[in-house]
């Protein structure tokens, strides 16, 4: 049985060993041009577990494509959630969607994100992207069958990296100690992960005798004979021994399209045009998928989004974006490469080793021995397993070194939270840990992958500092500070996104202590527009608000002064809190006795910088008896989404425009109340 009428009991479609494999090289097809439209994703292992996506949805899972959410329906569960693109067409091959709207992916708003939410896509049966997660999911779902007395299946697609996670193996326990018969492992045993080849990362082999070990049914499959799949799938689905099975499916990354054929590199990457239609070619697929139909309702897609996104910016007398005007000049850069230009720099002491977790050229951790091969030795590839790289690196600091390790900073700062607070804060231990690709910078990789809630944590650690620099060169200042100069657990956040550069080696940097950024006058360039100066050795000069900001609000809360100034002639004391912990209380209470008005700017939930600096105010005896005003901008309670990084700084309303309408609002109160005491004085 496969897809089913749920209503009448009747196959709707079933699809010989011959048809499938067609259709496994058309969604390969389909695979390829939606990744193109999209500009980014994963194309390695979506071709690899195409084959297998086929045989599940189109032939062995029980489901019915005009109820997703059928209660006899098998359930198919996707642990690699970087593979989203091969769910979305597994569902729209069956007919549980239109084939062309996949082609909406990573985009912002769509059904299709980056790594599939549930709650988006009917079919989808769990949200997932966080590796290691799904078979813990899976023996949910499979106990639930067996106290529900039902006789689904609960399917659990993985990839061979992601056993990595001890996570997994906590699952692969609890299924053999329940016997849970009806659950089925698959894991797309492609052989390689983004740092490489999975031996050489973190060996997992022999994963046979390893489930074997943990009394598991165990087969061995050519992930890409689609008899050998179908013949897997269907003796899985129909065991019942008292054992869970897992099918172990040796495929190969970028499977039909020889220059994406094992390489690494294409694990998240997206082919441009010209290799799309390569790649077509090479599948035998010219002229059988309709790729500029497909562009075409992406595109009409995309300019949607755009109106929108511009209807609900904010608007003023001009166009104040980002290098829209002759004026104003600003030069981006992504703060993550002033880490790797730290480590690379500072990479001689001997002391130093670095952990890496499977995106090390992305947050550009392996720039400390690229360049230098001799500290190889220092270099620890320690897979996807950050709960256990975090205390591998409390034990390398007790005993003297300085231990550095780094991934998605919802990885490093959420996954690992017990791991940081007993085995690094607890002992204090001098261990530096690299919240990458903070905020929405990571776009379209959507929810699952953007730190929006890191801060929290961080700050509530006793022990840990936290630094969130404003840009690529005050990164690189961190970095050199927090490496070498402090002793103890210290979180440095940055983002992947190109951002602009509004510092040079001449500003003012001294950890713990904030900066006061002042518009002076409109400039050919952005960053000679503004005079920075240490907020202790700061005057007053009366300004009329203060915004107080981290991270790449710097950046926005300056742009919202230039804003405010040439708008509405206020002026305004720029804060750049680049150390949340520990916190610059004076001049935050300076800021606000001296102002009057405060608005935070923060790329993350309402609150981490908001409270902090609320809790300063109403507790400092200085500012007793002093009207204060406050605002706040940041994210407002929700989850991430896919979509270009700068789309996502309006759609989250965390730019310079909604700062700048934020504080105009706050400025009209305090000019109101000004008003009433001058008319009541008068009296």
């Amino acid at each position: 049985m496969a897809l089913i009428d749920s209503k009448t009991g009747q196959i709707a479609k079933r699809y010989t060993i011959e048809e499938l494999a067609e259709q496994a090289n058309l969604m390969r097809g389909y695979d390829l041009t939606c990744l193109c439209a999209a500009g980014s994703g994963h194309s390695g292992g979506t071709l690899s577990i195409m084959d297998i996506t086929a045989a599940l949805y189109l032939r062995v899972a029980n489901l019915d494509p005009k109820d997703p959410l059928w209660e006899g329906r098998d359930r198919v569960i996707w642990s690699t959630g970087h593979k989203a693109p091969s769910l979305y067409l597994g569902l729209a091959f069956a007919g549980a969607c239109e084939k062309k709207d996949v082609a909406l992916l990573r985009k912002l708003s769509s059904p299709f994100q980056g790594h599939p939410h549930w709650l988006k896509v009917p079919g989808a049966e769990v949200s997932s992207g966080s590796l290691g997660q799904g078979l813990s999911v899976a023996v949910g779902i499979a106990l639930a069958a067996k106290l529900n007395g039902k006789t689904y299946r609960a399917f659990c697609i993985m990839g061979d990296g992601e056993q990595q996670e001890g996570n997994v193996w906590e699952a692969v326990m609890e299924a053999a100690h329940y016997k849970l018969d009806n659950v089925v492992g698959i894991v797309d045993c492609n052989r390689l992960q983004i740092d490489g080849a999975v031996h050489d990362v973190m060996n997992v082999e022999p994963l046979d005798e390893k489930y074997l070990s943990f009394g598991w049914n165990v087969m061995r499959i050519n992930g890409h004979d689609m008899q050998q799949v179908v013949d897997a799938l269907e003796r899985a689905k129909g065991t019942h021994n008292g054992k869970p099975t897992v099918i172990l499916a040796d495929t190969v990354k970028g499977k039909g399209v020889s220059f994406m054929e094992d390489v690494a590199g294409w694990h998240g990457k997206t082919p441009n045009k010209e290799e799309l239609d390569k790649g077509l070619a090479e599948l035998g697929l010219v002229g059988k998928v309709p790729v500029e139909e497909l562009f075409a309702h992406a595109k009409a897609y995309q300019a949607e989004v755009e109106k929108k996104l511009d209807a609900k910016m904010p608007k003023f007398s001009r166009d104040y974006w980002w290098n829209k005007s002759d004026a104003m000049k600003v030069a981006m850069k992504p703060t993550r490469v002033g880490f790797g230009q730290s480590l690379q720099e500072n990479g001689d002491d001997e002391r130093i080793v670095c952990l890496g977790l499977d995106i090390s050229g992305s947050i550009t951790i392996s720039d400390f021995y690229t360049k230098n091969p001799d500290r190889k030795k220092r270099w620890l590839s320690m897979g996807i397993a950050e709960q256990s790289a975090t205390a591998a690196a409390a034990g390398l600091a007790k005993e003297g070194k300085i231990a550095v390790f780094g991934t998605y900073g919802t990885f490093a700062a959420a996954r690992n939270l017990d791991q940081l607070r007993v085995s690094v804060c607890y002992g204090n231990f001098n261990v530096m840990v690299a919240g990458a690709h903070g905020g929405v910078s990571v776009g379209p990789d959507g929810a699952t992958h953007q730190a929006l809630e890191d801060l929290f944590a961080m700050c509530g650690l006793p022990n840990m500092s936290v630094a969130v620099p404003c840009d690529v060169v005050e990164t690189k200042k961190m970095t050199d500070f927090l490496l070498l100069k402090h002793v103890g657990p210290k979180f440095i956040r940055f983002a992947r996104e190109a951002t602009p550069i509004v510092s040079s080696e001449k500003t003012p940097f001294e950890f713990g202590k904030a900066n006061v950024i002042r518009f002076r006058k409109e400039s050919e360039n952005f960053i000679d527009a503004f005079e920075t100066v240490l907020a202790s050795g700061y005057a007053s000069e009366h300004e009329d608000l203060s915004i107080v900001a981290c991270g790449p609000m710097v950046p926005e809360a300056m742009r919202a002064a230039y804003i405010l100034k040439k708008e509405f002639g206020y002026e305004t004391r720029v804060i750049n809190l680049h150390t949340m912990k520990p916190f610059d209380e004076e001049a935050v209470i300076r800021a606000a006795k001296e102002t009057g008005v405060v608005v935070t700017a923060e790329e993350h939930q309402i609150g981490a910088l908001a409270w902090r600096v609320s809790a300063a105010i109403t507790g400092s005896p200085k500012v007793y008896g002093t009207p204060v005003i406050t605002g706040a901008i940041g994210v407002k309670d929700r989850f991430g989404d896919s979509g270009a990084p700068w789309e996502l700084i309006k759609e989250f309303e965390v730019s310079a425009e909604h700062i700048a309408q934020k504080a105009g609002e706050l400025m009209a109160i305090k000019e109101r109340k000004g008003a009433r005491e001058e008319a009541l004085a008068s009296r």
